[in-house]
């Protein structure tokens, strides 16, 4: 089977555990975000590459779809509601939006201060946004890759073992010119990396018979 991510290769990257990426993807390239080991978080943000102010929207994306969880043809809206991105291929079949990253503040307050010293997906944000001139202010709700976050009959949010495998992928579209962040989520205090934090695989390709500006 042919995945929607073939073409010309531009960029291939695998980012280790715990680590950070970001990369520009111009309009009508693919991004494919590669779960190397299975059950490996991937925390992400998209804003748009000429006007950063213009960036990833959980609350247009989800009102838009009528859900919470991304797969196959899920568009990712700005907040101006355009679209940013959208979901080509998806070999895991689900993707959260409403459990945020992970941060030093969150993780004392949910496990303990002892966990203060821990690296975090926030970190990991600033760290990675500062190269592009973004700061704490630019973060926003992000998309949680693979990350398994279902809703019990209360209401509640649950964060349990992922349902990604080795080897799965997601492939998204630019559909203009956008920024992408990506943290290799570092936690080890919930199952969403089977408590064991791994590497990912990120490629960028120019499909099969596409002409990029």
């Amino acid at each position: 089977m042919t995945s929607a991510a073939a073409g010309r290769i531009l960029a291939d990257r695998t980012v280790p555990a715990r680590a950070a990426w970001s990369a520009v993807v111009r309009k009508g390239q693919l991004l494919a975000i590669t779960d190397l080991y299975g059950n490996q978080a991937a925390d992400f943000l998209a804003y748009d590459a000429h006007d950063t102010s213009v960036r990833y929207s959980a609350p247009d994306t989800i009102q838009a779809q009528g859900g919470i969880f991304l797969t196959t043809g899920s568009v990712l809206l700005s907040s101006e509601h355009t679209p940013l991105m959208t979901v080509v291929e998806d070999t895991c079949g689900r993707h959260d939006t409403v459990g945020g990253a992970c941060s030093k503040e969150s993780n004392t307050l949910r496990y303990g201060h002892h966990t203060w010293s821990q690296h975090a997906c926030v970190e990991n944000f600033l760290a990675e946004g500062g190269k592009h001139g973004l700061g704490k202010r630019d973060l926003v709700s992000n998309v949680n890759w693979y990350m398994n976050v279902p809703v019990e009959a209360d209401g509640t949010l649950g964060i349990v073992d992922g349902i990604s495998a080795p080897g799965l992928r997601v492939v998204l579209r630019a559909e203009t010119d956008v920024l992408v962040l990506l943290s290799n989520c570092p936690q080890i205090n919930n199952p969403c990396n089977g408590f064991d934090p791994s590497a990912l695989q990120t490629t960028i390709t120019e499909p099969d018979g596409s002409r990029t500006p």
